[in-house]
């Protein structure tokens, strides 16, 4: 069974999932050094998806003007 790619907003709701772990009531020690690591790796994701979005839109608007 293939794989299915991580989308934007799949990203950002795994970030609330660890989000909630991390603000709830009974945090796993054992947990946090696990959920920090694909937090940052999930926020750099996002990073480059929305800056390459900008990169396509300004190409796109740029185009349009010519």
């Amino acid at each position: 069974m293939a794989k299915k790619e991580l989308t934007y907003n799949d990203a950002l709701e795994e970030l609330k999932g660890i989000l909630q772990r991390l603000e709830g009531q009974e945090v796993n020690i054992d947990q946090i050094a696990t959920d920090v690591k694909r937090s940052s790796e999930l926020i750099k994701f996002c990073k480059e998806k929305l800056r390459k979005t900008e990169e396509e839109v300004d190409t796109i608007l740029r185009d349009m003007k010519e």
